[in-house]
């Protein structure tokens, strides 16, 4: 099946980029684990003469199943094309890197997964690009920010860990009268719930390793855009740096994608249970989820998300100490990091750390992050595990 925009998305996540099946072939997903691939005689050496799609000759420039996992993942955005890398991290930093070289300048959301945030910090400006962290919450805080050396606005909605949103159509229409690109983290979202291309974004991005695998057992992410900058991401970010996805696991992240549709819509639920909850606990000092009435940005979730996703934040008084007690005493709930498992996971995050280390937040930015969040954010990834459950986990390990 190729990917026919009339299919809906849980279609798409099993059958996109499939070959029509034949007589006695297995109805399953090839796993193609070989390195390299027989060639014809003038398929050429070097990945600088590659000229369209890159022939099966090594893994690191293309595998069958990575290649279906592109596909797939095109067909699911809306993108003519996708590139998959190791890791989330690895996509980004890809993506920077083929756009972005000395007197450049980025933009990007002041609050990000922090990996993220610390090579735009840390790293790329010893490389001469130079970098602005805002609100993009706020479009005129965006504008504001432009410059003309600016090349890339880089947005994450919704942003790790305080899930505030980014209006990706009025930042894209913004962007372009710039002649900047936009390139949108949309791990949290999914395609299930938001499709950034569509809505004017450039480059979509996703760490795999979340939602899209599902189960916490692959590393993976990918950048999807338009045919021509897919072609050079490879070349350059892919072939050139080398950090190559896994056969096998992108073979478990097709597996994934193929509940993907099902998976969001149960995290959704358990996330709205959860997040109704937490709202009336004597304890909890302020809850946050994109599908909540209570979301500051509820008006702009509604319009720009058909899903509103497993991740829930909230802060309570005791900060440290309670994370101490939750990880003591959750017995459903693990007490771990990452997000958009089939288990539900929670972790502590401290402010002060996270503005020091990696969003280098000071003055009324910091203000703003700490109005949200108090001494530090519970990050929860409601897993696929009956609410009720889950409820009253929390409840006994909230319990003073």
């Amino acid at each position: 099946m190729t990917a026919d925009v009339t299919k809906g998305q849980a279609t798409k996540a099993i059958h996109a980029g499939s070959k029509p099946g034949v007589p006695e072939e297995a109805v399953l997903n090839p796993l193609v684990r070989a390195t390299s691939f027989y060639a014809a005689a003038d398929s050429g050496f070097s990945a600088n003469a590659l000229n369209g799609p890159p022939p099966f000759i090594y893994t690191r420039w293309n595998n069958p199943t990575n290649d279906l996992l592109e596909k797939r993942l095109a067909a699911l955005e809306g993108g003519e094309a996708a590139v998959v890398f190791a890791s989330g991290m690895a996509a980004t930093a890809g993506l920077w890197f083929s756009k972005l070289k000395a007197g450049d300048h980025l933009v990007l959301s002041n609050v990000c997964y922090a990996g993220v945030a610390e090579l735009a910090h840390d790293i790329l400006p010893e490389l001469g690009v130079q970098t602005t962290a805002v609100d993009t919450s706020d479009v005129a805080a965006v504008q504001a920010a432009l410059r003309p050396e600016t090349r890339l606005v880089h947005i994450e909605t919704p942003c790790n860990p305080i899930l505030r949103l980014a209006d990706i159509a009025a930042i894209a229409q913004l962007a372009h009268a710039h002649g900047v690109e936009l390139a949108v983290d949309s791990t949290i979202a999914t395609p299930v719930a938001t499709q950034p291309i569509a809505l004017g974004a450039d480059y979509v991005v996703h760490s795999l390793t979340k939602y899209a695998c599902g189960h916490g057992d692959a590393l993976g992410g990918a950048v999807i855009g338009r045919l021509h900058d897919m072609a050079a991401l490879r070349k350059t970010s892919l072939i050139h740096f080398g950090a190559a996805i896994n056969p096998f696991a992108a073979w478990l992240i097709l597996r994934g994608l193929e509940t993907l549709p099902a998976r969001m819509a149960a995290h959704q639920a358990g996330a709205a249970a959860v997040a109704a909850f937490l709202k009336t606990h004597r304890g909890v000092r302020r809850v946050l989820w994109p599908g909540a009435p209570s979301h500051p940005q509820r008006d702009l979730a509604r319009r720009q998300m058909r899903n509103f996703s497993g991740m829930v934040s909230f802060s309570a008084a005791g900060g440290a100490a309670l994370a101490r007690r939750l990880a003591e005493r959750l017995e459903v709930f693990s007490y771990a990091v990452s997000l958009g498992k089939t288990r539900s996971l929670i972790y502590y995050i401290p402010t002060e750390e996270l503005l020091g280390a990696a969003f280098h937040l000071v003055g009324r930015d910091a203000d703003a992050y700490r109005d949200w969040t108090g001494e530090g954010t519970f990050r929860l990834s409601i897993g696929l595990e009956d609410p009720a459950d889950l409820i009253a986990d929390l409840d006994q390990a909230l319990a003073g």
